[in-house]
This record gives C-alpha cells, structure tokens and sequence, in this order.
C-alpha cells in the first residue's frame, strides 16, 4: 500500500512466526487488521512484507508519520501503480495503529554451522549470509570468515588482497590504483560480477569501502556491510531518518565511512558521528557534532588520521557557522574543533565587515585528505554566506574557500589559501586535493594539487604553502582575468550577482565539483571531470531564519553556451589541457575518476554510462550502460586474486571485473 519500487526479499529457513509478525499472535483479527486485509493486502501481503503486486512496507512504516501515512493512503502514488483509498475517521486510525505492529521479515534466519576448511582447521561459528556458492560465517571472537563450498562438504576460505579503507582509498586523495589485471588491452572483456540493489535507495553518493573481504556501503543513515566477492549482505544498520532537517542531508545524501581496527565510523543526517562494530553493525559509541536545530547537518564520510577521527558538517546554504573537528576514534571524545569563521574579535574577523559573520556558511562539509610525510592535514572549506548577496560580509571572508592545513593532532593552523575571496558564486573550495610527490621543474618537490570550482587549477609547495602554478582550464571564464602576483585573483568588474541577473562563467555547479580526480605518475597527468557552462545570477536582500535556506539570491543556467561535461587531461607541470574527452548529455551528473597503473581512467560518463579511456590519449576504449544519473565515483580493490572496479550507480553498488 505504500508506493515505491518492487523490492526483492530473500527468506531463507525463516516462517513467518519466526519472523516476528506482531499480529500473527492475536486470536481475533483488530479492525485495522480486517481494514489492511480488505484494502492492501492483496498488493503487499496480510502480513505487510510484500507480494507479487507492491513492495513490503513493513521496512517504510517507522520512516513514516500519520500525516504522511493517510496522505499517501488516501491520494495514492499513482505513478508507482498505487490507488487511492476511502478510508477515513475512525477506520484510519486503527489502520495506522495496525501498520505501527507490523514487523519486517529477516532477510535471512542466521544457524550454528563447524565448517571443514580444505586448508585442515575446523571453523566453530554463526552463518550469517548464503548462497549457493557461499557462506559467511562469524566466529565467537566477533571475527568475519567468508566461506566458498567445495565439494565434500568443504569449504574454502577467501578475502581481499588489495583494500580500500577510506573515502579516496589513498588519504592523500589520489584515486589510483597499483593493481594490474585490467588493462587497455583486456578491458573490453570488463563485465559486471556481481549487483546489490540497496533498498529503499536512489541517487546514491557512496565510494565503497573494503576492508578485509567485506564492503560497506551507506546510504542515509544506514550502512549495509557486503560480501566483497558475492555483493550478499552480511549486516545492516539503519536509524530512522531526522524529520524537520534542511540542507542536503534531508535529500538523504551519505557518502560513506572509514576504517580502522575493529570499527567503522560514519556520520548520520543530524551530524552525529557514529563508530560501529565492523563484525555486527552494532553501535559502539555515537556523539552529537553540532546541533542540528541550528541548521546543521553531515553527508560525507570521515577521515581517520591515526588515533583520531575527522570530520566536518554541511549546511552552508542555511547559514551554519563551518568548523572542522577532530575525536578520540575510541571514545568519541573530541579533542579539538577549528571554527572557519571565526567569532568576532578574533583574528581573520576582521576579513568580514557587517552582520554577515553571525551566519557565515564556510562549513568544511567534504572528506579532507592527510599527508604522513609532512604529518600535514588538508580540508577544504565551504563558500561564505549568503551565497549571492555579500553586501553584509564585505571583505575576503576568511576562512571561506580555502585549502587549510593544520597540525592534526592540535588543530593548529599551519598555512591557508583563499581560492575565491569574497565569493559570489558559490564556489566552494571542496574539490578533493591531491597529496603528490613528482618533479617540478627538474627539482622533486611536495606537491599539493587541485582543480578548483572557480576555473583554475592550482599546484602548491605542500610543506609550506607556496603557489607554484595556478591556470585556467575551461574555455570561458569571465569573473577574472588570472591570478596576481600576490595569489588573489584579478576580478572582473560587473561580475556581481544583480537584481536582473548577471551572466558568468562557469556556472555555479562550477568549473568542476566534488566529484573526484585523479593522477598518473606514470603520465604525469591530472584527470577531473569539467564543464562547461555558465550561470544568471540574481541578487536579493535576505534575512536569516533559523529551518531555512540562506542564498542571498538564486541561480539559473545561462543558454550559451550549450552546456557540455568534458574530462580532461592536464600536465602537472604547466596546468595544460593534454586531451579533453567531450561527452553527451545534459551536465547533471556528479561522476568521477580513479586512474590505474595500467593507463585507464574510468569515469561516469554524462550520458549515463560507465567507461574508460586510455589515460595517455583520452580514446574511449570501453563501455558499460548504467543509464546512471552518476553521483558517486569508482574504486578499487582486489578479492580472491581477482581486480574489481566498484561504484555506485542509482540504488545499486555494481562490481565490475575480468569475466572468467
């Protein structure tokens, strides 16, 4: 009865007493019970876990209110299939009071096996997932084995060679991957392994993480722990859903978690960050990160960078005040917390000239990168508030659009760059940049680099902050005419937001995005997917209020010219455009990159499909159809001796390797 996609659940050795049916146990049926059979049943089964016609709904009550329940009841979905219904008064409500006691099935009823590995030992333990070929088994010790069947009873054991622990799986940022069976020689023979369709899921935004043969995989705050090598579910985490939220994370944005030890971290809608047990799922300690009252709130994955954990908050465009802080990974304990707008009075308040201070955005809402050798931590931070009005935050705005680096175990400043001072456009600095050892110059240097929003393309000394190269790689960018001698931009004038609207380029979804980049050190070049398009701004006057957005003003896309996603290629030592590799759609996807040593670079294409080119020339050498509006980017690992590429595409996390 409550409308969604047909969802597929596999129920192994489990009956429906089993399963924990609340009213199965009632002698005589309630009148909402007589109600649900008589309207719904037929569609999504007397007990409310799904049929032939509609999905289970046992798993979307608790996401639910009563107001949304009898609205979605008595409207319907019709262009889910579902019809409208004449129930009201009295009949409702012990409708709703019977939907409340419906409990869902397990997916899978976990027994005791001893399971006789080939290699000798006997392993004493729980199944908790299976197939036919299949089975992964938890040991007393709270240990994960993944079993395969032989034959005789047998079973072999098996896991990942090659990991990918956190959000880029390289902390210093750079998707690339040492692993070699893939190649441009072999890659048309690439086909997917193996599908998980994540319920309840769309748009998803997560980077897998593997660890140790298992997957995680998020989507708003739930997690789902994989068979690396089947996709099969091993475990899953969910709370509900924060009603009342603003900012992305409302749209149900999660881009993932990190790993270390025995624990997984991953932050929830209404910023609070959370450790799980990585052999169950359950909760081994959760703190609040801010207060989400006043309008914040958390999408991306966290950074571990040895005993501690980090992590920022979004809500940007609803005036949160930015930060970056950093936990005790065993306690949750916060051990220091920096404010990107600082507090009146405070040095870099000065950069801020009005009330504007008092809601000043900035938030630090993307996954940072770390660098071991200078034991340097790199975050970016957000665009100043309001986003297009800055008649109330006259001044460069510190710490707004900037690449900082601190000190992480003090959170102790070290240097900053500005990227867009007194931003407009809302040009966030949250492109990830990319830790880089290589030469420049004939002389081997620390490299930071990053592709920026705003058009340019920025190689820093990462050990001290100095500017090394910054050049344009789109073709029309008209809010500046270069970077000065002192590292700002030189603005053009009339290039402010207005009351009739201003043109400029690029567009306020950028030059590129958060989407990730990647770096060859074999080519030497920097592969990011750019657009290029161009926005209308409009300027208005805008109070704070506490629930709400804070623009300031509002954005449309500018007619010319055609927008176009292009990847691109650039030499790291010039910031030159070596090839671009323009594609066909309509620039709504958010899909990006990871390199291989093998000289591919896969991508979400524009048009929907999975792809990669040759990294030294930019062919296209081979395709997949996702028919994805992308807004995750690839990974890497390698299971039972085989390389696999994994992303998330829709509501699905596909793998993709060599077929036997």
């Amino acid at each position: 009865m409550i409308g969604g996609k047909r969802s597929r659940i596999s129920i192994i050795g489990a009956s429906l007493l089993a399963a924990g049916v609340a009213y199965a146990q009632q002698q005589e049926p309630s009148p909402g019970q007589v109600t649900f059979e008589s309207n719904c049943s037929v569609c999504h089964g007397a007990d409310g876990n799904g049929g032939e016609l509609g999905p289970s709904i046992a798993t979307r009550i608790g996401a639910l209110t009563d107001a949304e329940i009898r609205t979605t009841v008595t409207e319907g979905l019709p262009t889910r299939g579902m019809p409208a219904h004449n129930i009201a008064g009295t009949s409702m409500t012990e409708l709703i009071a019977f939907l409340r006691r419906i409990r869902p099935h397990e997916d899978f009823e976990p027994y005791a096996l001893k399971a006789q590995l080939v290699s000798g030992p006997m392993l004493d333990g729980t199944v908790v997932a299976e197939d036919f070929e299949s089975a992964d088994l938890r040991t007393a010790d709270g240990h994960l084995h993944l079993l395969r069947r032989m034959d005789g009873g047998k079973f072999r054991e098996v896991t990942s060679q090659v990991d990918w622990t956190s959000y880029n799986g390289n902390i210093g940022g750079n998707r690339f991957t040492t692993l070699s069976q893939i190649t441009k020689a072999n890659v048309q023979h690439v086909a997917p392994r193996w599908i998980f369709n994540m319920p309840r899921a769309s748009g998803l935004e997560v980077t897998p993480v593997v660890a140790d043969g298992v997957m995680y995989v998020t989507n708003a705050n739930e997690c789902y722990a994989l068979d690396a090598g089947t996709g099969k579910p091993i475990w899953h985490f969910q709370r509900p859903r924060t009603r009342g939220l603003v900012g992305n994370a409302a749209g149900g944005v999660n881009r993932g978690v990190a790993v270390a030890g025995d624990k997984l971290y991953m932050v929830t809608d209404n910023s609070h960050l959370l450790a799980l047990n990585r052999a169950d799922g359950k909760i081994a300690w959760d703190i609040e990160v801010a207060d989400w009252h006043k309008n914040y709130n958390a999408t991306s994955a966290p950074l571990i960078v040895g005993d501690l954990i980090i992590t920022g908050s979004s809500g940007g465009e609803e005036g949160a005040r930015g930060f970056l802080a950093a936990f005790d990974r065993q306690t949750g304990k916060e051990v220091w917390r920096f404010w990107t707008v600082p507090a009146p009075g405070e040095p870099g308040s000065e950069t801020w000239q009005g009330v504007g201070i008092e809601h000043g955005g900035a938030v630090a809402w993307f996954t940072g990168v770390y660098d071991a050798e200078t034991d340097t931590l790199f975050w970016e931070s957000g665009n100043p508030g309001p986003d297009y009005n800055g008649d109330e935050r006259m001044g460069d705005d510190l710490y707004s659009d900037c690449i900082l680096a601190f000190d992480p175990k003090t959170g102790k400043l070290k240097w900053y760059y500005q990227t867009t001072p007194h931003d407009l456009w809302d040009w966030d600095t949250s492109e990830t940049p990319l830790v880089i050892d290589a030469q420049w110059h004939g002389q081997q240097r620390k490299l930071l680099v990053q592709g920026n929003r705003n058009g340019y393309f920025y190689v820093f000394d990462r050990t001290n902050g100095q500017l090394l190269l910054a050049k344009q790689f789109i073709k029309e960018l008209t809010w500046s005419t270069g970077i000065g001698a002192d590292g700002k931009p030189i603005k053009v004038a009339g290039q402010e937001p207005s009351s009739k609207g201003t043109r400029v380029c690029p567009s306020q979804d950028g030059a590129t995005n958060w989407y990730s980049p990647s770096y060859n050190p074999g080519t030497g070049l920097f592969y990011m997917q750019t657009n290029e398009k161009c926005s209308i701004y409009v300027k208005r006057p805008e109070d704070f209020v506490f629930g709400h957005a804070f623009l300031g003003g509002a954005e449309r896309s500018a007619p010319e010219p055609k927008p176009v996603r292009v990847l691109r290629a650039l030499d790291l030592q010039t910031g030159a455009v070596k090839w671009e590799l323009p594609q066909v759609g309509l620039v709504n996807s958010w899909g990006g990159t990871i390199a291989t040593s093998t000289g591919l670079v896969f991508f979400g294409e524009d048009s929907g499909t999975f792809s990669a080119a040759d990294a030294s020339t930019g062919k296209k050498l081979w395709s997949f159809e996702a028919g994805a509006r992308w807004k995750a980017s690839p990974m890497a690992y390698e299971f039972d001796g085989k390389e696999l590429i994994g992303v998330a595409t829709g509501s699905s996390i596909v793998a993709f390797g060599l077929m036997p």
